[in-house]
């Protein structure tokens, strides 16, 4: 029996769809995680930012009484913000 001919709408509304499925199958592998994620990031921007808010609170409740903090005087103040600032600058390795 020969076939029918398709219907340019049809042609063209199946090629939509299978376009959207793809964009769909893409989403939930982006949501899953793809191989090449750094799963190393999170803890360590976290980390830096942790140690840039705790070098700020040390140096400004403890810092007469530890030498080499004393030592920095107000350097200490921008020495913990360039930590916090690295470990924003470190979220942009998470994906």
């Amino acid at each position: 029996m020969p076939e029918s001919k398709v219907r340019p709408e049809a042609a063209a509304k199946k090629k939509l769809r299978r376009e959207e499925e793809l964009q769909k199958t893409r989403y939930e592998k982006s949501l899953k995680g793809a191989p090449g994620e750094r799963p190393w990031a999170v803890p360590l921007f976290v980390t830096v930012f942790l140690l840039g808010v705790a070098w700020i609170v040390v140096a400004s409740v403890a810092g007469s009484h530890i030498g080499f903090i004393a030592a920095l005087g107000n350097w200490n103040i921008l020495i913990g913000m360039i930590l916090i600032a690295g470990g924003f600058c470190l979220t942009m390795l998470w994906k």
